[in-house]
């Protein structure tokens, strides 16, 4: 968590821009800024920072379990969200059953929320590029240029997000309304490649002089990872060499294959020496996680103020990912300020990735000790002691000492077996223990600034690469040597004892070793559903019934198809994505 100005200056003026919006409804309204024209207002760069400001504030609505994160995360081999005390908790009209099971339908909230909050960022970021164009005469072309960029990346992780949910998306470069079809996946795909391509080299490089300054900002790093992402998963969403860049220019870096250019693209960000890993995994996750040099963006937490209170029941501008997956007795055991409610947790196949000695996972579980050990772990089994619990009571696993469930009579004890995924026990299911709680009692709602994009993803993106084909040379034992061996180290203790648990991810790389490294180090970051649709595994999911091949793109919000503009015959112009039978609107 850090207090940035530009932060700050988003979370204050775009808080309320969110509303119910399903096309552009309402967010093309013009903004008041004051008095000052815009030529006056773009002369002094602290103003132009406070424009630029307010399109950051949209991200906070990506990591919630009603946003894109909870949509992902569940959906995918690593969460679930089971009702629990028959149907009581976490039923929602039996809602989170149909995204664990892949049964879901346009009517899920979180679906329509995601195609909000990602185009409401998108129309802020065209908005504010449409103001700096206005202002240009009176502004340095340096600046000017300097923080086109900076929007106009931005803007593309906006529509990169909507596009990875849905496919067909009206992506738009203009303030104005979408009236034409909605572009083909590849389509979009070419128009952001083309525009983090162009806007890439110019980005601010970090270094420590400027770290401070760039935190929480797109940055030439992000651009180049963001890029290596689209490259890699780019036969995935259906692009092709030929039916690529057929709508825009094509890039003059875009050379070979798709995987040539991801190597290029992660090669970029690892030859700056911008980032490095972290020689604790848990620093990424900390409270305070702004000193990690492995954090390429983040969503930065500003503290309590900009908070709507009004959204607590269903999506908010705040993390919450603890309170959402720890189980009630939490909150007497740390002393949280918010109760904890006991949804999210892993499906128990995922925890099988995991050697028992690797913090990032669940341990051995009849030797864990739940809130009484010392050691970090990334999965969260055991006890849950009472705050007054003594050293002696908890050595002793004294079940007088442990919080009892009201719901149940008896001690709480959290396993990672579930036992009814229509109606499981409290106690089913490790949650998710890697970011950092707080227990002092300090804050209500988790401080943790959200990792978007990691150093740690783009070395394993450029393994991958070169593993499908691209041009490249591996950095295990070469010029990312260093990182790889403090990445390993700080998973099981030593680079050996890694190497001996997963050979297939160190030694003698093979692609299903890559896949199942990038579950146990990326879990819960909103990475794990294009992987598994990218493995064409996306179908062979713990609890799945439904394996249609449609299902990989999600459903367009009929709210959306609702107030779509129609043809000359009547007909809407946007329809549903394929395979969503009786779903469109007519």
């Amino acid at each position: 968590m850090k207090k940035y100005l530009l932060m700050l200056a988003a979370a204050a003026t775009m808080i309320g821009s969110m509303s119910s919006c399903s096309n552009f409804d309402g967010l093309l309204d013009e903004e008041n800024y004051g008095n000052p024209t815009v030529d006056e207002m773009v002369q002094d760069e602290q103003n132009v920072i406070l424009l630029v400001g307010q399109c950051y504030a949209d991200l906070k609505w990506i990591h919630d379990h009603w946003g894109y994160w909870g949509l992902t995360t569940i959906v995918s081999d690593e969460g679930i969200c089971v009702p629990r005390n028959g149907g009581n908790d976490w039923n929602d009209g039996g809602y989170w059953l149909k995204q664990n099971t892949h049964t879901w339908d346009f009517r899920g909230d979180a679906i329509k929320n995601v195609w909000n909050s990602t185009i409401s960022g998108a129309v802020s970021c065209n908005r504010v590029l449409q103001t700096l164009e206005l202002g240009k005469d009176n502004m340095t072309p340096e600046l000017y240029a300097q923080y086109v960029g900076e929007v106009e990346v931005l803007r593309s992780y906006y529509f990169y997000l909507l596009f990875e949910c849905f496919g067909r998306i009206p992506y738009t470069e203009k303030y104005e309304e979408v009236v034409g079809p909605m572009n083909q996946p590849w389509e979009t795909w070419s128009q952001l490649v083309a525009v983090l391509e162009r806007n890439a080299p110019n980005m601010a490089v970090v270094d420590d002089s400027n770290r401070a300054a760039n935190y929480g900002r797109t940055t030439q790093g992000f651009a180049y990872a963001l890029l290596a992402r689209l490259y890699l998963n780019a036969e995935s969403y259906g692009c092709t060499l030929d039916n690529i860049f057929q709508t825009v220019e094509r890039p003059a870096q875009f050379q070979g294959s798709f995987y040539d250019n991801c190597v290029r693209c992660c090669d970029e960000v690892i030859n700056k020496g911008s980032y490095t890993i972290e020689n604790n995994y848990f620093n990424n996750f900390k409270i305070f996680n702004e000193g990690s040099k492995e954090n390429i963006l983040c969503i930065v937490d500003n503290g309590l103020a900009d908070f709507d209170e009004r959204s607590q029941w269903s999506m908010s501008n705040k993390l919450r990912i603890v309170m959402n997956t720890h189980h009630y007795g939490i909150q007497q055991a740390y002393g949280m300020v918010l109760d904890t409610w006991n949804g999210f947790c892993a499906r128990p196949d995922f925890l099988k990735l995991y050697n028992t000695s690797d913090v990032r996972g669940v341990g051995e579980e009849s030797k864990r000790n739940g809130t009484g050990d010392k050691q970090e772990w990334g999965w969260f089994v055991g006890p849950v002691y009472k705050a007054a619990a003594t050293a002696e009571q908890i050595a002793a696993r004294d079940t007088s000492a442990m919080y009892v469930d009201e719901d149940h009579d008896e001690p709480t004890i959290i396993h990672s077996e579930i036992s009814n995924i229509n109606n499981a026990h409290n106690f089913d299911g490790a949650r998710l223990n890697k970011w950092e709680p707080d227990k002092t009692g300090t804050y209500k709602y988790c401080e943790n600034d959200f990792i978007l994009m990691r150093y740690a993803d783009v070395l394993w993106m450029k393994e991958e690469a070169i593993l499908r084909g691209g041009a490249g040379a591996s950095g295990i034992n070469g010029v990312s040597k260093s990182d790889f061996d403090a990445y390993f180290k700080r998973a099981m203790g030593s680079v050996d004892a890694f190497k001996a648990a997963y050979p297939e991810a160190s030694t003698t790389p093979t692609l299903q070793g890559i896949l199942d490294e990038r579950g146990r180090e990326f879990t819960w970051e909103m990475v794990r559903r294009r992987d598994l649709i990218r493995y064409n595994e996306y179908g062979n999911i713990q609890y799945v019934t439904n394996k249609a091949d449609h299902l990989k793109w999600f459903p367009i919000p009929r709210s959306v198809l609702e107030k779509s503009l129609r043809d000359e015959a009547g007909k809407p112009i946007w329809t549903q994505n394929p395979g969503y039978t009786n779903q469109d609107v007519k």
